[in-house]
């Protein structure tokens, strides 16, 4: 049990080291690349807990249609994906 509970604090760090990274890139990214991170973020970090506002403007509705597609991904996966995708970007 420590072993797994050590990894998943291991990949907790990794996923906020890459969040922080990739907080502070000043260059710009596409907006597909965009939606990609922050739909692995709310996945990693909400889950299925999908929530939206009957006023959606045309990027919300983009963001959360991003975040839809990634349903029953569990958080951990979405911490594996969104460390691996900034890993790319900040290698460019």
């Amino acid at each position: 049990m420590q072993k797994n509970n050590d990894d998943y604090n291991n990949l907790d760090k990794k996923f906020k080291v890459a969040f922080n990274k990739i907080s502070e890139l000043r260059k710009a990214l596409a907006p597909d690349v965009m939606l990609k991170l922050y739909a692995y973020y709310k996945q990693a970090s909400f889950g299925n807990n999908f929530s939206f506002n009957s006023d959606l403007d045309v990027r919300s509705a983009f963001k959360l249609n991003a975040w839809i597609q990634l349903n029953g991904m569990s958080a951990e996966e979405a911490k594996k994906e969104y460390i691996k995708l900034a890993n790319t970007i900040l290698k460019q």
